[in-house]
């Protein structure tokens, strides 16, 4: 692959357009060692729920892109549509074009516009992480019942509500609703996969986006993999659906006006990633 077909750089792979062969014309995701987390005490802690990548993880990669290989032919069992076309080798994966959804900035004229360059949507089964840390009145691990929420992705994802997604006109009313339909019908997907496996997923992230070459209908893009999944064990429900242990599993902490949440039952990428292949 020439670093000229280089399309995208991510957090955790690279997206190369393909100029020759069988798959001529699509692009080509190369899952990297690449993972993101936390420095706690001068040691790297990672963590799929942070942006910034701290390290590498030998082997990472092809463990992921078979992970996210999984629940790509998953979805399209269930009639899921996405934009996943074929995994060609142990961290590649084929898919087709997308167009993440986005917004032309409307005045550049002026200093500090800037474009939509796509979206993100985390959808959450239970109050921690950012969620935790933006609510603090919330009890720790509450039922969320898949609430979805819409982000700005980039160097630093940036909160951006529905309502706003639609009085910038960025996306259509009918477009959010379908969209938090959407990413709710993968999320019950991918949290009863899980369930099955004796583990609960707390929160995951989604980006969707239109096939360059398709009808315009809003699919899954870009990955399923354990870089955009928090996973639990230990997971007890009350008659609500919240969970009853939390008091012995969560940590919070609140210092120099920053508050922090940890839960000791989550499980690491590492240890949750090979359940699937």
């Amino acid at each position: 692959m020439a670093e000229k077909d280089l399309v995208y750089r991510g957090k955790s792979k690279d997206v190369f357009s393909i100029t020759e062969g069988q798959y001529a014309g699509k692009y080509r995701f190369v899952f990297t060692d690449r993972a993101t987390g936390y420095i706690e005490n001068g040691k790297v802690v990672f963590d799929p729920g942070y942006d910034t990548v701290v390290g590498d993880i030998p082997g990472k990669g092809a463990v992921a892109c078979r992970f996210a290989t999984h629940f790509f032919k998953l979805l399209k069992a269930k009639g899921i549509p996405s934009h996943y076309i074929d995994t060609t080798k142990d961290n590649e994966m084929i898919v087709e074009p997308a167009v993440p959804l986005s917004m032309a900035v409307e005045a550049p004229e002026f200093a500090g516009s800037a474009p939509l360059t796509n979206l993100e949507f985390t959808w959450r089964n239970n109050a921690t992480g950012s969620f935790w840390r933006r609510y603090p009145f919330v009890k720790p691990c509450k039922n969320l019942n898949k609430v979805v929420e819409a982000w700005t992705k980039g160097d630093s994802d940036i909160l951006i509500t529905l309502e706003a997604l639609e009085a910038s006109g960025a996306m259509s009313k009918k477009e959010i609703d379908q969209s938090v339909e959407l990413v709710k019908d993968i999320a019950e997907i991918v949290s009863r996969e899980f369930t099955s496996k004796g583990l609960h997923v707390i929160d995951g992230k989604f980006e969707l986006g239109r096939l360059k070459y398709g009808d315009g209908k809003i699919v899954i893009i870009d990955e399923i993999s354990p870089d955009v999944l928090r996973v639990c064990k230990g997971y007890s429900p009350d008659k609500n659906g919240n969970c009853s242990i939390y008091n012995k599993c969560t940590i919070t902490n609140y210092s120099d006006g920053k508050r922090t949440i940890k839960n000791r039952n989550q499980v690491s990428a590492a240890d949750f990633i090979n359940i699937f292949l």
